[in-house]
């Protein structure tokens, strides 16, 4: 049964509207202001949130402004409730991540149907779609098809990248959103005399370019293939259409982009404070974490001792040292370019 958080503060609509729901078989919590709304949506993590703009205490500008600043609350489904008089200030509500609007007065079908399409793409957006082309496709086609977007290509090109091809410079304009369907990227910073630092790792199933598009700016780091790759452009026009007509899709880039910066930030961190072998250690529990496809099996990878150096932030000699006393201490295996980790545990937890 899906939970339907009501926020009005007019006791007859609240009331009529909550039996309009519960006889729908949605369990309804109710709260009479603002206020009392954001504490019930942050404790209870409704489904859906329905809300009137004009209440006392605290109204709801206020309560999307707040359930969007906590990571728990910011993709719930928001519909606002509004009098005739105040649609002058949809545009500010939708503007602030409202999905949808209700006009008061409104029957009960009517309240129904926003609901439910609601719901339904809320679910769309937690659900796991396949990390492959076709997955994307049916992502997109699904978000077309409930917003009736014209502007979704059908045609949307896949491009193969050899190893160490280079699939955006830093400096160059954007002009597509990419999705991995195989292989491994890799973003970078390049010195100005030439030495690398790793930025970030992407695998199958994961957007990549699309911070300077939401920044509309230049790239600030290149990306490049580890391995044989296979890349979906996407045509920005389609991805700003997404956006603009899905308040929900807007959310979901935005959380990634702030998922991004903390991992930015931790690597920062982790550069200025840690030693090389833990930063040694770190940098293998993260390949773990983003490419291993069974925890349960060891896992191994190949990469080049440049490439993890670059991930690192260290020299390619000081990172072989730490390679060889991780062998001789049995927290890794090395065969060749291969290395297989034998005790993520020990790695996480190492000290210095």
């Amino acid at each position: 049964m899906k939970t339907i958080l009501l926020i009005e503060d007019n006791t007859d609509v609240r009331e009529n509207t909550a039996e309009i729901l519960e006889l729908a078989n949605y369990k309804v919590l109710q709260a009479e202001n603002g206020k009392i709304g954001v504490e019930i949506a942050q404790k209870q993590l409704p489904d859906l949130i329905i809300c009137d703009i004009m209440m006392p205490v605290l109204d709801g500008y206020g309560v999307i402004h707040l359930l969007g600043k906590n990571k728990d609350t910011a993709t719930i489904p928001f519909i606002f409730l509004t009098a005739k008089t105040e649609r002058v200030d949809l545009r500010k509500g939708m503007e602030m991540g409202a999905d949808d609007y209700i006009t008061k007065p409104f029957d009960d079908i009517e309240l129904l149907n926003a609901v439910e399409s609601r719901l339904r793409k809320g679910e769309l957006l937690s659900s796991k779609f396949e990390h492959t082309s076709k997955g994307l496709d049916q992502f997109f086609d699904e978000v077309k098809s409930f917003d009736e977007l014209k502007k979704l290509s059908n045609d949307r090109k896949i491009k193969h990248f050899k190893k160490k091809e280079l699939i955006f410079n830093e400096g160059g304009s954007p002009n597509y959103l990419y999705f991995v369907t195989k292989g491994k990227i890799k973003t970078f910073k390049e010195h100005e005399y030439g030495k690398e630092l790793v930025t970030h790792l992407y695998k199958e199933g994961e957007f990549l370019g699309y911070v300077p598009l939401l920044e509309n700016s230049s790239f600030t780091e290149s990306a490049e293939a580890m391995e044989d790759s296979e890349v979906c452009l996407i045509p920005k026009e389609d991805f700003f259409s997404l956006l603009y007509n899905n308040g929900s899709v807007m959310k979901k880039f935005v959380k990634m982009l702030s998922a991004d910066i903390q991992e930015k930030e931790e690597q920062l961190i982790n550069l200025a404070y840690s030693s090389v072998r833990k930063r040694v250690a770190n940098a293998l529990v993260t390949l773990y974490e983003k490419f291993s496809q069974n925890k349960e099996e060891k896992f191994s990878m190949s990469i080049s001792r440049e490439d993890l150096a670059n991930i690192v932030g260290t020299a390619t000699e000081s990172l072989i040292r730490t390679l060889s006393d991780f062998k001789e201490e049995k927290l890794v295996e090395i065969k060749g370019s291969n290395i297989s980790v034998v005790d993520i545990e020990k790695l996480r937890k190492l000290k210095a």
